[in-house]
């Protein structure tokens, strides 16, 4: 059975980098999910677009600037802390310093094939296939 709160469903981003066969995932430091693995994101905040929301979390999670690309993957994840909708997009990264900030833990660059040996988020699953099957990947 799916929870149900009274709160209307949110819209997240995440930020998918990917270089070299490898992809930036950060530990999430706070709840929902604390401790699993996951692309930088967050929620969009009232007067941002989805792209200046994608942009900003991937500054504050990780401390790059990117330049944010084409929608990747949609889905939702619903549980005891809500519904959110995610919007996660391409993106390259054009500047800073891989750092982790604000509610993440950690920082890496993690080889594709080697993802699977870190505890994800439920969501990422699905992403990480579609990457798999992206020529390049």
């Amino acid at each position: 059975m799916t929870p149900v709160t009274d709160d209307p469903p949110l819209v997240g981003v995440g930020v998918v980098l990917v270089d070299a066969g490898r992809i930036l995932l950060v530990q999430r430091g706070h709840e929902p999910s604390r401790g699993l693995w996951a692309v930088p994101g967050g929620t969009v905040g009232k007067g941002e677009t989805l792209r200046e929301a994608a942009a900003r979390e991937a500054l504050e999670e990780t401390g790059l600037l990117v330049d944010v690309g084409d929608v990747v993957w949609v889905g939702e994840h619903i549980s005891d802390f809500g519904h959110i909708v995610l919007i996660d997009f391409l993106a390259s990264a054009v500047g800073g310093r891989l750092a982790p900030g604000d509610d993440a833990d950690r920082a890496e660059w993690v080889p594709l094939d080697e993802v699977g040996g870190y505890p994800l988020t439920a969501t990422m699953h699905e992403l990480i296939d579609i990457l798999r099957t992206r020529p390049g990947a």
